[in-house]
């Protein structure tokens, strides 16, 4: 008998805020349940509980039904991450379930690369993922995933805050020191890529491989999958050190170091 099969289902709650879109989606182990993606201007405080009431009721399903939750850490929006993390730790504290923390440039990776390889048939496993959310001056919050059609993207660089003009000298530095079999079957610049396609596109120089720019707002599904693995493994975040990812202090945290 398949051990799964006898397994209890688990139901989850999916959040993430650190972006335009307000993530929700219910999972039921490693499926989607329900979704809902609302483009709220980053006014996430406003739609948030509503939002949460009515995916878990058009899930079939009551708040006592959830028996864990995995919410999005950022980085991103200062206020934006902070709204899904303390949500996702209050409703934890109340409901007595546990609670783990996922990227949110992680969960963009994996959902921009399924959107942009549905229409390709291909095996390649080796796409360079980089995600990018805009951070205003030339920046943006980004990091490197190496991935495929088959699981979530592995990490190769961790989430942080770059100027993308030195951003793509270190990927342009990194291409250069691989060999022939090494080199990314593709590389998809994704997620906020308006405000940054330029500079996305100076890897050509040194990339004469495909060279994806797509656009890409997240969907609550990838940030549900990859804490799904996590709770069905039975681990928890500890609730009370779970924070968001800022990677940069806040506009208010800088003008009172400058001050002092």
């Amino acid at each position: 008998m398949n051990n799964e099969n006898t397994k209890p289902r688990q139901r989850f709650l999916a959040l993430d805020s650190a972006t335009a879109t307000l993530a929700v989606a219910i999972m039921e182990n490693n499926e989607l349940l329900h979704e809902i993606n609302v483009n709220g201007e980053r006014n996430h405080s406003v739609h948030m509980h509503p939002v949460i009431a009515r995916a878990v009721e058009e899930a079939g399903l009551t708040v006592n039904d959830i028996e864990g939750i995995t919410v999005g850490v950022g980085p991103g929006s200062y206020t934006g991450v902070r709204m899904a993390v303390t949500a996702a730790k209050t409703l934890s504290w109340a409901k007595k379930i546990p609670v783990v923390g996922v990227s949110s440039l992680h969960a963009i990776a994996w959902g921009s690369l399924a959107y942009g390889l549905k229409e390709e048939k291909t095996g390649q496993e080796r796409h360079w993922i980089i995600p990018l959310l805009d951070a205003r001056r030339g920046q943006a919050y980004t990091a490197l995933f190496i991935g495929g059609t088959a699981d979530a993207p592995i990490r190769v660089e961790a989430d942080a805050i770059r100027l993308m003009a030195t951003w793509v000298d270190v990927l342009s530095e990194r291409l250069k020191s691989l060999n022939e079999e090494e080199m990314p079957a593709a590389i998809w610049f994704t997620g906020d890529v308006a405000v940054h396609a330029e500079a996305a596109e100076l890897l050509r120089e040194v990339y004469h491989g495909p060279v994806h720019i797509l656009p890409y707002e997240l969907e609550g599904r990838w940030v549900g999958l990859l804490g799904a693995k996590r709770l069905l493994n039975g681990e928890s975040d500890e609730m009370h050190a779970l924070v968001p990812n800022y990677t940069q202090l806040s506009e208010a945290e800088a003008n009172l170091l400058r001050k002092r």
